[in-house]
Formats: structure tokens, sequence, C-alpha cells
């Protein structure tokens, strides 16, 4: 079993910038890709960002240049920093976990106004 434990969401205005956490613990393969989905309202969950323990990532064509995914692998923790948020992009952030079977956060709300 994998425990995630998410943190750092919220509200923010247009062009504005958020950081999320997610911690994993328990049976942690040494491999394994971290990273975040979100999921809007009536809309189906789509992929943000991935990056593997060996540091390849991943990003939603939308979200290019705007976002950055890093990861400590030390304490199995996976950070996505969001820069110039759009209104379009209030979802629910969910991260993931890869290793023998994937697990989900508890999702984190991301508010941003239009």
């Amino acid at each position: 079993q994998v425990q995630l434990v998410e943190s750092g969401g919220g509200l923010v205005q247009p062009g504005g910038s958020l950081r999320l956490s997610c911690a994993a613990s328990g049976s942690i393969f040494s491999v394994n890709t971290m990273g975040w989905y979100r999921q809007a309202p009536g809309k189906e969950r789509e992929l943000v960002a991935t990056i593997t323990t060996g540091g390849s990532i991943n990003y939603a064509e939308s979200v290019k240049g705007r976002f950055t995914i890093s990861r400590d692998n030390r304490k199995n923790t996976v950070y996505l920093q969001m820069n110039s948020l759009k209104s379009e992009e209030t979802a629910v952030y969910y991260c993931i976990y890869r290793g023998a079977y994937h697990y989900w956060g508890q999702g984190n709300q991301v508010t941003v106004p239009s």
C-alpha cells in the first residue's frame, strides 16, 4: 500500500501562482512515476504532468511553459509549480503514484475565478 498526502491547493486570481505538493509513504518502489492529473466539473480527469524517479517528465501541452513538476526522491515527494493560472484550470488536482500499482491522492481544489 502507498499513501499520498497532498497539500497546496486554494484560490488564486487569474495569472497567479500556486504550488502543490504530494508526499508518498508506505511500500514505495525505487523506480516509480509520480505526478498530477486534474478533473474539472463535468469533465474527465486529464493529465497535467508526471515525473519518473529518473527525472523523465511529461507535460500536457496546455501547461507547457507555465507549470513545472519536480521531485525529491529522498522524501518521495513531488511538487507542481503552477504559474500564469487561467480560470479554465479550475479543477480538483489529484496526485498519482505509479509503481507496481497506481494510487491516487485525495485531491486538492484549485480555483481560479473568471
